[in-house]
Formats: C-alpha cells, structure tokens, sequence
C-alpha cells in the first residue's frame, strides 16, 4: 500500500546524502519533496501541514550524533513524526470490560465490513480464546446477513439469526440477550452500509448503539477510498463515539494517503489492518512498526512473530535432523519448505517487511516469485509418491509427463530439479555433525551427528 511513498521518501532523502551537516536550506528543500511525497499518497491537506510542521521543527532543532550522516539524522527525525501522525503508541483491544463485549462495526458500503467481521471473530477465537457470537442488522441485504452466517461457520463463530423483517436495534438487543444467555465473551455487531453518507443511515446506527451500548465502536474504511475515506470518517465520528479504525485493503495499490489522513481526522486510533481476502489476513496496528515500513526499514519483528505463529516447528526440527544425521533430503522435504513460505503469504508478503536494501537484491520481484512458487509446488503435485522420494529416477519421459500434469513446460522441470540438485549436495555437506556443532555454537539443541571421517 505504501510503496509509492516509501519511494518518493527514499528520493526526497537522498537530497541530505553527501551534506556535512543539517541546514536550514537543505532542510528546506528536502521537505519540499517530503510535501510531493505525501501529496502525491493522496494524505488530506490539514494532515500534511502537521506532519511538515512537526518535521521542521525538530529537524532545525536536531544535533546530529557523530556516527550519523544528516540523510540518517532525517530518517530518524521522519520515522518519529510519522509513529506520532499514525497514533504514537499500538492501541490494542481493550478486554477489560464484563462480558459480553459488544463490537459494533460501521462504515459505508464495500468497505469489507462484513468480511472484517468474520476476520475479527477468528482472530478473538484464535489468538485470544474467545467464544464469539456474529450478529447482521443489514436488514437491507438479506444476502449480507447469509453471507456473515457462512463466513461465521468458517471461522467456527456462532451465528445469530435475523431476518429482513426485523428492525436493526431489536435485532441487537435479542442478540446481546442471547450471547448473555449462552455465557459468550464477545458480541460482533455487522451494520448496514450505503454508497454514500445519508441521515437514514446515521440514525440506525445511533439507534443500534442506543439499544446496545457497545464497548468498542470501530469505524471500518477502505485504504483504496482515498479523499472520500475522510469525508466518512467525520461524518461516522460525529454520529458515533468511535473507539478505534479497522483499515481494509491495505494489501492492494493504494496509495496510502487514507491511513494518515483517517486517523489524524477521527483523533482515534488504527487497529487492525485487512491485508487480504483470506480470514486469517487481519493484523493489530503497530505505528512504529508502519512508519518503518513506509520509510522502507522494514518489520522484521513482525515477520519473526509471524513465523513463530505459522510456522510448524516440528517439521522444521525433523528436516533438520535429517540434514545432521545424513539422510537424503527429497522433494517432499522441498514441498514442505514451500508450504511453509506460502502460509507466510508468500514471498512477496516476506520481502515487503524486508529492508527496502535486502528486498531491493531479491531476483526477482515479489509478485513473480510469488508465481514461481506456485509453478514449483505444482510440478512436485505432479510428480508420484515414487518420483517425489527418488528424484533420479525421473528421465525424460516422466518430465515431459510431469510438465504437462502441471501445465508447465519441460524446461520448469528441468529448472526445478537442478534446483533441488544443488540444495541437496549443500544438504550433504551439512551432514557428518557440522549442523550440530553450529547449532551447538548457537545454543540450539540439535542432536549431534555422527562423528566426522578421519582422513
């Protein structure tokens, strides 16, 4: 969402590289671009002049360490400025209310409010161990109150049931007597939505908070809506004391102005982002971690985090106790190492929390690794559970076989197999107890191999 600005960024820094020292002048004419840059990110005019503002006052004012070029003593002042406009500290959600907790989600129509209600569901379920109960009052589109009952089953929430007939605040209420009844944790509330602000809407919101008081009122909007996500999000912060922001589509090409502007505007903070359509893609904010991001410093915190949490540690553990005891590393072991990489999101979601330095060295770019990937798993599916435990076996006949089961072309196998060629000669040099006594020089607890050959 923020690659364009993490590139205009980059250039407006680049102005300070080479200066001995901080001016007035080339701070000036750096944050020029800074203005381009953030103009360009469609980010709201008011939201602009703060951020500049807050800039040139501590850059003027800054005393550049020794070991700090003026480019770094910038990057630093900016990445500052920028946790400060995105919200200064993570917000988090707050738990410490009597249960049932009452989530009421509003905002305009597409904004994913649906969907971000099933993703919140599953992250309460998930990562908290909480029993959630779904409720629509979109009383309007009786196919969004299916659709919120299917995802619910999706993601292992109960459902309670409405109908277009109801009205929205008597549909709240019976679902908040019930998630009492049924001793749940937490009540989701999905509204209605329009295609535009309107009094109509405004009123059945206020009435369902009145019928419900809710304990977090989160206003869902759209990263790709641009100038009109602003517009929404006074209009929703008059009517409704909004208690955070859940920002949608941050995956997509955006260009991420919405993000600065919204939370500036509400005075509330972002807490969750949507970053895919799958159930699982719904991340807590961290504005220090995303002002690095934009500043092209990466998120290697959260990459790590997320590879504890999708990661599974005992396949690892047993293909690296292959690898230290000698035995063959075969095709299923290099599926394994693919699957792992495509829980992650692919390649493309782990180099866009790289370094904007180490993901800029890649091959290749993250949307055609992304492609390979797919292609590579592919032709192992292709492949018999013979041919994926004896990669020798397969001649030219098989390849051929291969590439057309996976509707590649014989030179994807080829490439394919001398790939996992290589990774197996370097597997056999790991053999003979050299993994175990670096795992050893780590701390790890890997067992140790067997004893090195004398010569």
């Amino acid at each position: 969402m923020f690659d364009k600005l993490t590139e205009r960024l980059g250039r407006a820094v680049q102005t300070l590289r080479g200066r001995g020292r901080v001016t007035e002048e080339n701070v000036a004419q750096t944050l020029r671009e800074v203005r381009m840059a953030l103009l360009e990110a469609d980010v709201a005019l008011p939201v602009v002049k703060s951020f500049i503002d807050g800039v040139r006052t501590r850059a003027l004012g800054a005393e550049v360490a020794g070991s700090l070029t003026p480019g770094q003593a910038f990057i630093g002042i900016l990445h500052r400025e920028l946790t400060t406009v995105l919200g200064a500290s993570a917000a988090g959600f707050a738990f410490n209310v009597q249960p049932p907790q009452v989530v009421l989600l509003a905002g305009l129509q597409g904004a994913g409010k649906t969907t971000t209600a099933a993703k919140l569901a599953r992250w309460l379920k998930e990562e908290q161990r909480r029993r959630v109960l779904l409720v629509s009052t979109d009383v309007r589109r009786p196919a969004a109150i299916l659709q919120l009952q299917r995802l619910a089953e999706s993601v292992g929430a109960d459902f309670f049931p409405s109908t277009a007939g109801e009205q929205p605040a008597a549909i709240a209420l019976a679902a908040l007597d019930a998630a009492r009844r049924g001793v749940y944790d937490t009540l989701i509330i999905d509204t209605a939505g329009r295609l535009h602000i309107d009094a109509a809407l405004m009123a059945e919101m206020q009435a369902i908070d009145q019928a419900v008081p809710a304990h977090q009122r989160l206003f869902v909007v759209d990263a790709m809506a641009g100038q009109d996500a602003i517009n929404a999000a006074r209009a929703f912060g008059a009517a409704l004391e909004l208690t955070g922001i859940i920002l949608t589509k941050a995956d997509g090409d955006a260009r991420g102005g919405a993000a600065l502007s919204v939370r500036y505007v509400t005075g509330k903070p972002i807490v969750f982002l949507g970053v895919g359509e799958k159930l699982e893609a719904l991340q807590p904010f961290d504005p220090e971690r995303m002002a690095s991001r934009i500043l092209g410093m990466g998120d290697v915190v959260s990459l790590v985090e997320e590879v504890q949490r999708k990661v599974d540690t005992d396949q690892a553990e047993k293909l690296a106790r292959k690898v230290v005891q000698g035995r063959g590393f075969s095709l299923l072991d290099l599926r394994s190492q693919l699957e792992q990489v495509r829980k992650l999101g692919g390649l493309s979601a782990v180099m866009d929390k790289l370094p904007t330095q180490l993901a800029g060295r890649a091959a290749m770019k993250g949307d055609q690794a992304d492609r390979e990937l797919r292609r590579q798993m592919a032709i192992i599916d292709s492949m018999t559970a013979q041919e994926r435990r004896q990669s020798g076996i397969i001649d030219g006949s098989r390849r051929r076989r291969i590439a057309a089961g996976a509707g590649v072309q014989v030179q994807d196998v080829n490439r394919l197999l001398k790939q996992f060629m290589d990774m197996q000669r370097l597997m056999k040099g790991m053999k003979g107890g050299k993994l175990g006594r670096l795992m050893a020089g780590l701390g790890g607890a890997m067992p140790p191999g067997p004893p090195p050959r004398r010569r």
